[in-house]
């Protein structure tokens, strides 16, 4: 069972209240929402398997606006919650402002690192991921012109952006990619309109595959390429299934281990920074009978050769993150 609360002000707080066990587990989810098919589903999905193997509980939130982002972390710790996970970046600086204030409470980030004794830190290698999807793409395009759809113009995103270029100029060094993002604010997650255009006028430039790591925004990405007549390539949650035989690849994340983990090691969870690259599983590009046939056994190899040497540390994908620098821009 869980309780599902639109944070929309003082009624929502005092259900959410009222409604709390003690130490049952909770999870907010950052600007999109929870059914965006991408980051937020994907924890929901951790969040829900959590439960169904356990019987047990939890409480769960989808914000409304960045003002809420402060007032449902403290509302649910001093309601009880224990673990509370949060996904996105953006709830660093909020974290570390509210972490002090609850020492017996045990807090999960997502996609940030925040060091507080009682906080979990848990981060992606997307450049790993994103280098194997890059492989994909140079393999399958015709034009020589990939193309790449970020929703916030912001180092996470250029992560993906500069490991699926890595990946695209170790294929075919004289291939093209063309770049854009949908915003520089939190609205740039959840506009699948703004990705669609993108995603013509990206094709119009001769980009015949374009990957989307947008959050819901990309959903409009996919529809788009597959409306256009080109491929995609999904992100976060596994986005094969939404157009069979026009998604060429999903970078998987798993954000739904993440929040499992932490919702089944509980209040007794170990604070610290926890990596999940493509050797942890955390990375990865999804294979199954919806993009089968767009994959050939050439492709395939490709991807399990540079897997292989990633996973043994002969090959190294840049980080943006490191230096904001892209070797393959």
């Amino acid at each position: 069972m869980t309780l599902v609360t639109k944070f929309l002000g003082a009624a929502a707080t005092l259900a959410l209240t009222a409604g709390m066990a003690l130490a049952d587990p909770a999870i907010i989810y950052d600007l999109g929402g929870k059914f965006d098919k991408s980051f937020n589903e994907a924890a929901f999905a951790g969040a829900q398997r959590w439960a169904k193997e356990t019987g047990g509980t939890f409480k769960e939130l989808e914000m409304q606006s960045e003002a809420q982002r402060e007032q449902a972390l403290r509302r649910l710790a001093e309601a009880g919650a224990n673990p509370i996970v949060m996904t996105g970046f953006a709830f660093g600086d909020v974290l570390a402002k509210v972490a002090p204030d609850f020492p017996k409470t045990k807090f999960v980030i997502v996609d940030m690192v925040v060091e507080q004794p009682n906080v979990k830190s848990v981060v992606f290698t997307e450049e790993q991921g994103s280098y194997l999807a890059g492989i994909m793409a140079a393999m399958a395009s015709k034009t020589g012109t990939v193309g790449f759809v970020g929703g916030m113009d912001i180092p996470l995103i250029h992560k993906f952006a500069c490991g699926y270029a890595q990946g695209v100029k170790a294929t075919k060094p004289d291939d093209k990619i063309i770049q854009n993002y949908t915003g520089t604010t939190p609205a740039a997650w959840n506009d699948p309109v703004k990705g669609g255009e993108l995603t013509k006028a990206q094709k119009s430039q001769g980009a015949d595959v374009v990957y989307a790591a947008a959050g819901a925004t990309g959903i409009g990405v996919l529809q788009a390429a597959a409306d256009e007549g080109i491929l995609s390539i999904g992100v976060d949650s596994n986005q094969n299934y939404l157009h069979p035989g026009s998604v060429l690849t999903s970078m998987v994340k798993r954000v739904d281990n993440a929040v499992y983990e932490a919702f089944k090691e509980g209040p007794d969870l170990k604070p610290g920074v926890a990596v999940m690259d493509l050797m942890a599983g955390g990375v990865d590009v999804a294979m199954d009978d919806n993009n089968a046939k767009l994959v050939t056994p050439e492709m395939k190899a490709a991807v399990e050769a540079a897997a292989a040497k990633i996973k043994s540390g002969e090959l190294k994908i840049h980080d943006y993150s490191t230096d904001n620098t892209c070797p393959a821009s």
